[in-house]
């Protein structure tokens, strides 16, 4: 018969044995270390003041009192170190950084998932929450094929709902891809993270184009009017419009109304003028009636009729409003292709 037990090495009592609480003791001790393992830290050396019952694993590369111990768990009792060689099944939960680890083939490692099972949240090197719960924070992550290949399926509950792939800066989203809100698969950008077009849309098979970009040709009405200097004039006719640009208040002492933007952006306008003057004029367009963004001077033609027109880029916001102001005295011919502005988003 063996003198201790096949698992933990606990002495047994022998018969006839003198001073028995000796090996019983020592076997409550060796119970007392590895029953509910708990491992303050991972050393190389013992620690200055141990307290009495602490538990260390032994690092490799172990000196002085531990020098050939790697590996081992060294117990501090009755003032002294116990070694104890850990072996495979054994539980430990090591302290310092809050993990249950399981010892198998000489290493401590993770206690494996269970084959099959249901968790309400998972977290892989980060931490999930009651929205994101399955998190991963990695390089990469893969997915690969078992078989016949491999589908990725996100699946939503109602038409109405949104299944996507939302691509973020800073926890910030500015491209989306997949069914948002209806059935059609679309591709979306949004450089604000408030607006979003899009880009690219698919139902029933037919590829669909992004909608047209906001464009205008405005004038007022078809006339020939003598200006003034400082006279100001806005539009009455829209030749094209789409993207929604629109007429809006009446131009304060002038004629005609402004013109509207409809969405924040960089904006082609063009400005042409057709006068006819023996003395100089000229015409500007405003953006919020201050701010000149093109402007057209002619000298006088000597009576006979002048055509010249000006083109620019503008940074123009939703809301902004367009109107001319004019300079000299001419007579002006409004209308389509002659005193006019055009304009398109870039």
């Amino acid at each position: 018969m063996s003198e201790t037990t096949p698992n933990l090495t606990l002495p047994y009592i022998l018969p006839s044995q003198a001073q028995k609480h000796v090996t019983h003791n020592e076997a409550l001790q060796r119970l007392d270390a590895l029953v509910q393992l708990t491992i303050r830290a991972t050393l190389a050396t013992p620690p200055g003041t141990p307290e009495d019952g602490a538990c260390f694993l032994v690092d490799a590369g172990a000196g002085g009192l531990w020098s050939g111990k790697d590996g081992q768990i060294a117990v501090r009792q009755d003032g002294a170190w116990t070694f104890f060689v850990p072996r495979d099944g054994w539980r430990g939960w090591f302290a310092a950084s809050g993990t249950l680890l399981i010892h198998e083939d000489g290493e401590w490692n993770p206690l494996p998932l269970p084959e099959s099972g249901e968790m309400q949240m998972l977290g892989i090197n980060t931490t999930p929450d009651t929205t994101n719960r399955l998190s991963v924070a990695a390089p990469a992550t893969l997915l690969t094929n078992e078989g016949a290949g491999h589908q990725l399926k996100i699946n939503k509950a109602a038409s109405s709902d949104t299944t996507s792939l939302l691509f973020q800066t800073g926890w910030t989203g500015h491209a989306e891809m997949g069914l948002a809100g209806h059935h059609g698969f679309s591709i979306k950008a949004s450089p604000d993270a408030s607006s979003w077009p899009a880009a690219l849309a698919v139902t029933t098979g037919r590829l669909g184009a992004p909608p047209p970009p906001p464009l205008v040709a405005a004038s007022m009405n078809s006339a020939t009017t003598t200006q003034a200097a400082g006279s100001k004039t806005g539009f009455q006719s829209l030749a094209a419009n789409q993207g929604g640009f629109a007429l809006g208040a009446a131009i304060s002492g002038g004629s005609g109304s402004r013109l509207v933007v409809p969405e924040d952006g960089l904006y082609l306008v063009s400005l042409s003028l057709q006068a006819s003057s023996t003395g100089a004029h000229g015409i500007d367009l405003l953006v919020n009636g201050a701010t000149v963004i093109a402007s057209i001077r002619n000298t006088g033609s000597g009576g006979t009729l002048a055509s010249k027109s000006a083109t620019t880029i503008a940074a123009l916001s939703a809301g902004d409003w367009l109107s001319c102001e004019h300079s000299g005295s001419a007579d002006v011919t409004f209308g389509p292709g002659k005193t006019a502005v055009t304009a398109i988003m870039l």
